[in-house]
C-alpha cells in the first residue's frame, strides 16, 4: 500500500504574517533574514544556533563568544 501524502491544510499553512511586523507610520520591517543565495523573498529559518534556507539549503550558524585577538594570553611572559 503507498504511503499517504499530508496535504497542506493538515500541516498547516505558512504564517506570512509573521515575517513582517508593521511599526509606527506604517513602516514595514521585515522580521526573518534573507537567503543570501536565493535574493529577496526566500525567508531563512531561525534555529538555536544556525539559519538555514529551506529552498537552497544553505546555513549560516551563529557565532559563540568573541575570540580575542591577543595570542600571548595565558603564557608567562618573563
Amino acid at each position: 500500500m503507498a504511503d499517504k501524502k499530508t496535504s497542506a491544510s493538515k500541516r498547516g499553512e505558512v504564517q506570512v504574517y509573521k515575517f513582517y511586523k508593521v511599526e509606527k507610520e506604517n513602516k514595514i520591517i521585515r522580521t526573518k533574514r534573507d537567503c543570501p543565495r536565493c535574493g529577496r523573498g526566500v525567508f531563512m529559518a531561525e534555529h538555536k544556533d544556525r539559519f538555514s534556507c529551506g529552498k537552497c539549503g544553505f546555513t549560516e550558524f551563529h557565532r559563540t563568544g568573541a575570540k580575542s585577538g591577543n595570542k600571548s594570553e595565558g603564557k608567562n611572559s618573563t
